[in-house]
């Protein structure tokens, strides 16, 4: 996972979306979350972590529910929420943090 920290670190945005493959909601995110990479493109990067696979990062950044989507930019979390966000709404939080 040390790309995970390379890019979170890195001076582009980067939405990671922490999930489970159980995870109703999770699978209802998916294609809101590819769709939002072909509206906004290199804006920002989407990661995704599974949170059964990588439970140390799930717990360094307290992850109770999945989804949760944390925005980050230079190692800082600029936004989070937990559950299914609409594409509109990510699409706009994406713009925001941008410049």
């Amino acid at each position: 996972m040390n790309s995970f920290f390379q890019k979170i670190n890195s001076e582009q945005l980067t939405l990671v979306d922490f999930y489970a493959t159980w995870c109703g909601p999770c699978k209802t995110m998916a294609p809101i979350l590819s769709d939002l990479k072909k509206k906004v493109g290199d804006a920002a990067t989407i990661l995704k972590v599974d949170v059964d696979a990588n439970p140390a990062i799930s717990q360094q950044y307290r992850i109770q529910g999945v989804p949760t989507l944390i925005l980050f930019k230079k190692g800082q979390i600029l936004w989070r929420q937990s559950g299914v966000v609409a594409l509109p709404q990510l699409e706009h939080i994406i713009h925001q943090y941008q410049a």
